[in-house]
C-alpha cells in the first residue's frame, strides 16, 4: 500500500541545481529508511543516497558526494535530493525509494522516476 511519486525532474545546464521531492504514502513514513536511486541510459540502476527514518544518519555514492544532499521531513511524508554542480554524467531517471530493513538493506519500493537531464 505504500506509494511513491517523484517530482523536479527537469533539463538544466551543466553546474546548475534541481531538488527532487518524493512524496510517500502511508502512516509509518517516518520508521523507514529511504533513499535514491537512478538509472541513466545504457546502465544498471545504481544507488545515490539513503537517509535513516530519523534523518540522522546518511551514505551517498562516491560520484555525489559534496554535491547531492538528502534530507527528508517526516511531518510532510517527503523526501527531498539536492542536488547541485550537476554534471552531464548525473543524466538519469530518479528513483524515490523505501527500504524496510536497515539503512543498508535494498529497495522494497519504488517509486515511478522523474527524470533528470544534464546537458549544455
Amino acid at each position: 500500500q505504500v506509494q511513491l511519486v517523484e517530482s523536479g525532474g527537469g533539463l538544466v545546464q551543466p553546474g546548475g541545481s534541481l531538488r527532487l521531492s518524493c512524496a510517500a504514502s502511508g502512516s509509518i513514513f517516518n520508521i523507514y529508511t529511504m533513499g535514491w536511486y537512478r538509472q541513466a541510459p545504457g546502465k544498471q540502476r545504481e544507488l545515490v543516497a539513503r537517509i535513516s527514518s530519523g534523518g540522522g544518519i546518511t551514505n551517498y555514492a562516491d560520484s555525489v558526494k559534496g554535491r547531492f544532499t538528502i534530507s527528508r521531513d517526516n511531518a510532510k511524508n517527503t523526501l527531498y535530493l539536492q542536488m547541485n554542480s550537476l554534471k552531464p554524467e548525473d543524466t538519469a531517471v530518479y528513483y524515490c525509494t523505501l527500504h524496510r530493513g536497515s539503512i543498508t538493506t535494498g529497495p522494497s519500493s519504488w517509486g515511478q522516476g522523474t527524470q533528470v537531464t544534464v546537458s549544455s
